[in-house]
């Protein structure tokens, strides 16, 4: 049985996709954990499933709209988050909430597509298709080639923006790239563990390398290398038991998170 898994075609689409995502939901989830940004990965699914309605509605490629919406909804949280210093999360809340309205208006006006819109809050990565890994491969190109060029840059202004801004970088214009990085991740992660549970492999894989690395660098690879661990682990059992992939990835994340707190715990008693 697993052998004819792994030669299926729908499976491999499904492990390709998850695997681009591995490397590329911890990458940008590293610098939002620092930032205390880590919830923005709830609220622009949101936002993005609210434009999967409307590309359903309008008959449009969902994914694309949903796409178009997170970058929308991206720079909004960065213009709000300016706004408002001292209360920064309240720009998470505000376009959160917009989100939601949005989404289900958009149910409202098209009652016949929403099993389809359903399927992108739980996932549905056994159904990707071509489209969905070109897209989801351009993310990962342009997330992996612009934290190659930007890397010190934006590690300066994680840890301290405040100095990133005497030294003259361009704080404002990296905000708002990481920003429209973060809405290409989710909105690419969307269709493979859902929208209810794409931020867990934002942050997850960030909590456990955390525990476990000692530096920075480590740390991202560690990330990385735990968020490809669980999306293989959770295709596999996912596909052999017949369960929800997306619950199965994250599930096994937890897991692992719960091991290294333990361990953790037992090396300092």
């Amino acid at each position: 049985m697993l052998i004819d898994l792994l030669s299926s075609q729908f499976f491999q689409r499904a492990l390709i996709g998850g695997l681009l995502i591995g490397i590329t939901a911890p990458l940008m989830g590293m610098f939002l954990v620092l930032r205390r940004l880590s919830m923005i990965g709830d609220t622009l699914a949101h936002v993005t499933i609210a434009g999967v309605a409307l590309g359903f509605l309008i008959n449009v490629y969902p994914l694309a709209v949903g796409l178009i919406f997170a970058l929308i909804g991206s720079i909004a949280v960065e213009k709000l988050r300016k706004s408002y210093k001292t209360y920064a999360e309240l720009s998470i809340a505000v376009i959160m909430s917009g989100g939601v309205a949005l989404a289900s208006l958009f149910f409202t006006l098209g009652m016949s597509f929403n099993a389809n819109v359903t399927s992108y809050f739980f996932g549905s990565i056994y159904t990707l298709a071509p489209v969905d890994l070109y897209v989801i491969g351009g993310v990962t190109v342009i997330v992996i080639g612009f934290m190659l060029v930007f890397y010190k840059e934006m590690f300066l202004l994680t840890f301290d923006e405040d100095a990133a801004a005497v030294n003259g970088l361009p704080v404002r214009w990296l905000n708002i790239a990481m920003t429209v990085l973060t809405a290409l991740v989710i909105s690419a992660a969307i269709k493979i563990v859902g929208a209810l549970l794409v931020s867990a492999l934002l942050t997850i894989p960030v909590a456990i390398s955390l525990l476990m690395a000692r530096s920075f660098k480590r740390a991202i690879i560690v990330s990385v290398f735990i968020s490809e661990l669980a999306v293989i682990v959770g295709l596999l059992v996912a596909g052999v038991w017949n369960l929800a992939p997306g619950a199965t990835i994250v599930l096994f994340l937890i897991l692992v998170l719960i091991v290294t707190m333990l361990v953790r715990r037992g090396v300092k008693v």
